[in-house]
């Protein structure tokens, strides 16, 4: 039983367990106290030279960003990609369509890494010291799992299109995005909970 215990424990240590993105170096514009687009539209931007990416991870963020009242849409649907590279060009068709706010995600970093995970000891030695003290003795090594771990890092912006300014900022640090899309509903619900601390939005 404690041989299983033991197989059980070390195929549970080597399980990745996504963990919610970690907000780092938050920013508030201090000359807006409150920020409404509701009902506005809002271009849903991902900045990658990776057009699946860009496309997936668009569309992902225009539903989050229309979930929540806001008029997603996904920016490589407002004109082709060529244009969009293009300042002058992406600003004339941002106007034609009547953006009035974008949030744009960019990936600037990928981090491979390799943990190391103490398994966790289950056995009827350990409610007695002195069980375990016999035990311990007998048993003196701790067998260690080690699981590759992936970390993402991305800037999230906020822009009033309308003033053209930013209106917040933040990197954030995800372990193990399992998907696209959980990645993406994820980000935006740390994002949104972090500016209702900041009283940004209701």
């Amino acid at each position: 039983m404690t041989r299983i215990c033991l197989a059980v424990l070390l195929a549970l240590s080597a399980v990745a367990v996504t963990a919610a993105p970690k907000l780092t170096n938050v920013w508030k514009s201090p000359e807006v106290a409150r920020l409404n687009f509701a009902g506005k539209k809002v271009a849903a931007l991902v900045l990658t030279s990776n057009q699946s990416l860009q496309m997936s991870g668009e569309e992902a963020l225009a539903r989050e960003l229309t979930a929540r009242g806001v008029g997603g849409v996904a920016t490589y649907r407002i004109a082709p990609s060529e244009v969009l590279k293009n300042v002058e060009t992406a600003k004339a068709w941002f106007e034609k369509i009547k953006v009035e706010g974008v949030v744009a995600l960019r990936p600037v970093r990928l981090e491979k890494s390799r943990e190391a995970s103490a398994v966790l000891w289950t056995s009827g030695y350990y409610p007695s010291f002195w069980g375990y003290y016999g035990y311990g003795w007998s048993n003196a090594y701790v067998p260690i799992s080690t699981r590759d771990v992936t970390t993402i890092t991305v800037e999230t912006l906020v822009y009033d299109v309308t003033r053209d300014q930013l209106v917040w900022a933040a990197a954030s640090d995800t372990r193990d995005p399992e998907t696209l899309q959980d990645f993406i509903k994820d980000l935006v619900n740390a994002a949104v909970k972090e500016m209702r601390k900041m009283k940004l939005v209701g």
